[in-house]
């Protein structure tokens, strides 16, 4: 605490009178925390804003598999934003992290924090552990897809979709076959980058949900890699949907 408040101001030196009493009385009132109070009060408002933060923001996850390839790779630390889903549900051609739906997660996939310290920053989702999914959203509730046409491209509502922006290189759009199948709402189909190495809605279509994700399980938008630098970057909504209508 500085003594700036007991200074003589030349304007009123030698003035008496309740009004320099109760200025001196304010002065001797005022009392500063110790630091190591203020440390652990400003400690208490990051670790809230933490959690606000994980909540209703944004979220830190990892990259567990290449089913994602080339976009996001292994090992790759993705931040991910829940803002564009407080209004509305996923689009066309988002990546998005969801819980898994129906047992599609591999264990050995899933990493757990293992420490106090590790565990610690889970819960304020500043260590990014596994037990989720990451794809892309090819059709959402409403829709139709179906694979193949006569090119090999993946279909939505009937229009024939060019992925070669995103998909891993030598990448074919699906080697499984499909009927059309429509998506129910409140549902998306997903499916990665890495199509021959991707356990998504295809692979799960006999399955319980039949390779629908419900959009309750959604966790957020992918909206860029933070880890490795070099791998960094932000991810945008590819075109090829902008010409599949509603």
């Amino acid at each position: 605490m500085t003594r700036a408040s007991e200074s003589v101001d030349p304007a009123t030196e030698g003035m008496t009178g309740s009004h320099s009493t109760s200025r001196r009385g304010s002065s001797k009132g005022d009392k500063q925390l110790p630091i190591w109070q203020e440390m652990f009060l400003l400690l208490g408002i990051a670790l809230v804003l933490a959690i606000v933060i994980k909540a209703f923001f944004m979220q830190a996850f990892y990259i567990p598999s290449g089913s994602m390839n080339d976009t996001l790779v292994f090992n790759d630390r993705i931040l991910v934003q829940k803002v564009s889903y407080w209004s509305g549900g996923p689009e066309r051609g988002d990546v998005v992290v969801f819980e898994d739906p129906a047992s599609w997660l591999d264990p050995t996939a899933a990493r757990s924090a293992d420490n106090p310290l590790t565990q610690g920053l889970e819960l304020f989702g500043l260590y990014p552990t596994g037990g989720h999914l990451v794809k892309r959203v090819i059709a959402v509730g409403g829709d139709t897809v179906e694979c193949c046409d006569k090119q090999g491209r993946m279909m939505v509502n009937g229009v024939s979709l060019n992925e070669q922006e995103y998909l891993a290189r030598g990448e074919a759009p699906s080697l499984i076959t499909f009927k059309e199948q429509e998506v129910p709402a409140g549902h998306i189909w997903v499916q990665g980058d890495n199509r021959s190495n991707s356990a998504d809605s295809r692979v799960h279509l006999g399955q319980p949900g039949g390779g629908m994700v419900p959009v309750d399980l959604v966790v957020g938008k992918v909206f860029a890699v933070v880890w490795p630098l070099g791998n960094a970057k932000t991810l945008e909504r590819p075109a090829t949907f902008d010409s599949v209508g509603s």
